[in-house]
């Protein structure tokens, strides 16, 4: 893609308004509890985009276009499968944990959720949750900073390891300042612009009367959602993506930053029409690559909206459009190192080193766990080849494995236990590694699906064996009735 002044201008005037977000949001965070979850304050709206923008991240743009564009519709049922988990998850999760985290001494974190709602004085259950989330954050960020820096050495032909620094300062800039409310409000920008840009490309693509006459001559089985090749294993390992949802920390941490449990059912309608509006134009937009570039393949089938973008407008809204790329990966990463920053500050600093912190040191620490996690992301991304980034394709696997069943059985049943728990989060995360590892047969069916299921059982047989405290259970009957 040929460089061009306006795509330039517009893509640091998006970066500007990002650090500009940035700044406000540091003049609005008095508190840690700001700094952490806005202070409880997000409105409906702004927490509906930024679940969804910090969900989706690059592969949005990336990754299911490009491979609508190779293999059709039938890359479609990931979709479906994240559709439904999304949904489940804000109808049955978000309220009980909105109110259930507050119920728990005010509970800013998942693992000081865990430790309060058990009654764990110990601290085993907070360092095996806050270890786990830890490790695999890290190797998430950094293949989303090196999604970024892919972006940015595609599109202005930057070196590799240029293209990374730039892009790793500004997203920790506005981390590093703003907290969460900097999070949240870049990811409701961020959220529109990939909506916009998802939309707008396949309609003009298809709007030409040459991708006409070629959608006409398409491969019938490009548009078909089962084809030959379709297994029962595929199918239930791409709709078992949505299981993911009930365990992924920056996801539950909107959740738990809601101004009121009230204004769930709002924020969960505004959110669900934004992801089918945007899988829907993600999916168009790989069937509009397919119709255009019919004849002159793309070498690289992840890039196939950048090329779109190119075709179809001028390099001002071009800039703007392929910014929408960039959003989506930002939106990902800040939120992952805020998460991590939370982690270090709420669940080691607090517990382990100065309990009695003050609300400014703790920001403090906060800020500089945002820098350190980010270091050692950069270090790892610094080889886009290196195999321990492989990790990251089974991280969504791993969070919903690990901390999926321990956050459905804390929120709904009485008798799980501390122990139930510790087991919980250690099966689901060993099986889901474990299960990596092995191929062909049943080990070809995505490992979510076994360690959700494993972990499940292991707590549920844990919690039996070994049961609640009693102020346990009574804390949770008084939860249940103030719902």
């Amino acid at each position: 893609m040929e460089i061009q002044t306006p795509i330039l201008i517009t893509f640091i005037g998006y970066l500007a308004l990002m650090m500009a977000i940035g700044y406000w949001a540091y003049r609005k965070t008095d508190t840690f509890d700001d700094y952490i979850l806005g202070g409880r304050q997000m409105g409906p709206t702004v927490t509906a985009l930024s679940v969804g923008a910090s969900d989706m991240s690059g592969w949005l743009l990336l990754g299911l276009p490009g491979a609508v564009y190779l293999g059709g519709l039938g890359e479609a049922w990931i979709g479906f499968g994240l559709i439904f988990g999304a949904w489940l998850n804000w109808l049955f999760v978000a309220k009980r944990l909105r109110i259930y985290t507050q119920f728990a001494d005010n509970a800013l974190t998942l693992p000081d959720f865990f430790e309060n709602r058990f009654h764990d004085d110990k601290g085993i259950l907070k360092v095996v949750a806050a270890a786990t989330i830890l490790l695999f954050f890290t190797f998430y960020t950094s293949s989303g900073m090196v999604g970024g820096a892919i972006l940015f050495e595609k599109v202005f032909g930057l070196d590799y390891t240029l293209a990374l620094i730039v892009g790793s300062i500004v997203i920790v800039s506005y981390t590093f300042v703003g907290g969460f409310f900097a999070v949240s409000w870049t990811d409701f920008f961020q959220g529109c612009i990939m909506l916009v840009a998802l939309l707008i490309v396949p309609i003009a693509i298809f709007s030409q009367p040459e991708s006409q006459q070629n959608f006409e001559a398409m491969d019938p089985s490009m548009l078909t959602f089962i084809s030959d090749n379709t297994t029962a294993i595929g199918l239930i390992s791409l709709l078992a993506w949505g299981l993911g949802y009930f365990g992924q920390p920056h996801i539950l941490s909107r959740f738990m930053a809601i101004g009121s449990a009230d204004d769930i059912p709002v924020s969960r309608r505004i959110a669900m029409s934004w992801m089918v509006l945007s899988l829907i134009g993600a999916l168009a937009t790989g069937i509009a690559g397919a119709v255009y570039f019919t004849g002159t393949p793309i070498e690289n089938p992840e890039t196939v909206f950048i090329h779109l973008v190119d075709a179809a407008f001028n390099p001002w809204i071009g800039g703007l459009l392929i910014a929408a790329i960039l959003s989506a990966i930002m939106s990902t990463i800040d939120s992952q190192l805020l998460v991590c920053s939370s982690v270090i500050t709420e669940d080691f600093y607090r517990k382990w080193v100065k309990p009695d912190a003050t609300s400014k040191e703790l920001m403090l620490i906060g800020r500089f766990g945002v820098v350190a996690i980010a270091i050692i992301a950069v270090i790892i991304a610094f080889n886009p080849e290196s195999s321990v980034l492989g990790l990251v394709s089974y991280a969504w696997a791993g969070f919903g494995a690990a901390f999926g069943p321990v956050v459905i059985l804390a929120l709904f049943w009485q008798q799980y236990s501390r122990n139930g728990a510790v087991a919980t989060i250690l099966v689901g995360a060993l099986t889901v590694v474990i299960w990596k590892q092995l191929s062909g047969g049943i080990f070809d069916l995505y490992e979510i699906v076994p360690g959700f299921i494993f972990a499940t059982l292991a707590g549920v047989i844990a919690s039996k064996l070994s049961p609640p405290k009693s102020k346990t259970t009574e804390a949770f009957a008084q939860f249940e009735k103030s719902l």
